[in-house]
């Protein structure tokens, strides 16, 4: 039986796509190979996004074609199959992100399939490379954006939403095979719709809409956690956190501001920069007093002056965001941020980058600690014989913090458990099962 090997670089969007190609290779009767020696021939999907994906993609390539010998390109940096070629000539195929068809047909030409597709190979939520209790649900592909940072719609394209109903029905299809927490991603989930209209569409004979919001409140019927992941402020996301307040999906949002100056966000062109965004916090906040809020931001952005700085270390002290992460601006090829005059230089931005960290990481523990004495639902991810490791409704899967649970005989991977916390530390929060001595 023909033999695949694959390797899965970038973000949990890339991921989705891994398991797209590993669904249609189980169904067309490709065996996984779990190392390179054992395949015969290896798939890597790459990230383009940034100089060090773009790095790291090319160091797997170099490395599967040094163990293996037969490769085929997939993913962002597919978008560029020059940088691909130019670096490694003896590559099988190149084919860039989503390209679903492409990438079989090049495996269909260098390792023909030994036999006709049989679907009871495939289970019917497909092949996933998440633990078997939570998994990523993206709703759309490419973005309508243009921020001067970033060079993703080149790769990815507009902004293209899937119809609701068959979003529903493979969150459906993932609930019934056990999953416990579904993760909302795309590259703009609140523009969700909007290419298509908000066009109706129908899920188990009811009809829906093509919305942001419609989706949530389906979603969140399903009876899993539904935490949502790169969720743009527009106006019409406040639809969305009374749903949180009510339990039904998670009070939790990944909010990618990446800045508090007006000039500087409006050199990063980026879409919400008029928004008035502490007072939309203030407000959610009101309505949901347990929401999470994470984001994502950038300093050193060519042209950002000290005092600019300082407003965003003022806005996020006002912000007290949950959980935050930053990168110092790092030039991307092909980006329009890279004819903007003023470059930081490298030490003013790596400094930049501490003084922020720093700050949230002050604002991080400040927060962790008053949920000490709490009880909160709490998803396991791990047990062994040291305890257990979960996260909370403010945690998702490998970017925030997580809960670390005392050892107990009831711990289960994949379910659930009210947790007692009894301290915290600057990211993460210890306890043991709620009512245990």
């Amino acid at each position: 039986m023909a033999r695949v090997g694959f390797v899965s670089l970038g973000c949990p969007k890339a991921l989705v796509d891994s398991e797209r190609i590993l669904t249609q290779l189980r169904v067309e009767g490709y065996e996984i190979s779990p190392s390179y020696e054992a395949a015969d021939l290896v798939i890597v999907n790459t990230c383009g996004f940034i100089d060090d994906a773009v790095h790291e993609s090319l160091e797997a390539i170099g490395e599967a074609l040094e163990a293996n010998g037969r490769v085929i390109v997939t993913g962002c940096l597919g978008a560029k199959p020059e940088t691909i070629t130019a670096r490694h000539p003896g590559v099988l195929g190149v084919t860039g992100p989503q390209a679903y068809e492409e990438v079989m047909a090049a495996v269909h030409e260098a390792l023909p399939p030994a036999h006709d597709p049989f679907l009871d190979l495939v289970p019917p939520q497909g092949i996933r490379l998440t633990p078997r209790h939570f998994a990523y649900l993206k709703i759309s592909e490419g973005c309508n954006h243009r921020c001067s940072f970033c060079i993703i719609p080149s790769m990815r394209g507009d902004l293209a939403s899937r119809p609701i109903g068959e979003v529903m029905q493979e969150a459906e299809r993932l609930v019934d095979a056990g999953v416990r927490e579904l993760l909302v991603i795309s590259q703009d989930t609140s523009a969700y719709g909007v290419d298509l209209r908000y066009r109706t569409d129908f899920w188990d004979g009811r009809p829906l809409r093509s919305r942001f919001a419609d989706l949530c409140r389906a979603l969140g019927s399903l009876g899993a956690w539904v935490r949502l992941h790169y969720v743009y402020p527009y106006p019409h996301v406040d639809e969305v956190i009374p749903l949180m307040a009510e339990g039904r999906i998670l009070p939790y949002l990944d909010i990618p501001f990446q800045h508090a100056s007006p000039r500087i966000l409006k050199l990063m062109r980026r879409p919400a920069a008029a928004e008035n965004t502490l007072a939309r916090l203030a407000a959610w906040r009101s309505i949901c007093p347990d929401l999470t809020v994470r984001s994502t931001f950038i300093v050193g952005f060519p042209g950002e002056t000290e005092a600019e700085f300082q407003t965003l270390l003022d806005w996020l002290a006002e912000a007290q965001l949950d959980r935050v992460g930053c990168f110092a601006y790092s030039p991307v090829a092909g980006a329009a941020a890279n004819a903007l005059p003023d470059p930081v230089p490298e030490e003013v931005k790596q400094a930049r980058r501490a003084r922020f960290m720093q700050a949230a990481a002050e604002i991080s523990a400040a927060r962790m600690a008053a949920k000490i004495g709490r009880t909160l639902q709490v998803l396991i991810d791990e047990v062994d014989d040291t305890g257990a490791i979960g996260r909370s409704a403010a945690d998702a899967p490998e970017i925030d913090g997580v809960v670390h649970v005392a050892p107990d005989p009831a711990l289960r991977a994949g379910e659930f458990c009210e947790v007692e916390i009894l301290s915290a530390d600057t990211y993460d929060l210890h306890g043991r099962l709620a009512g245990s001595a």
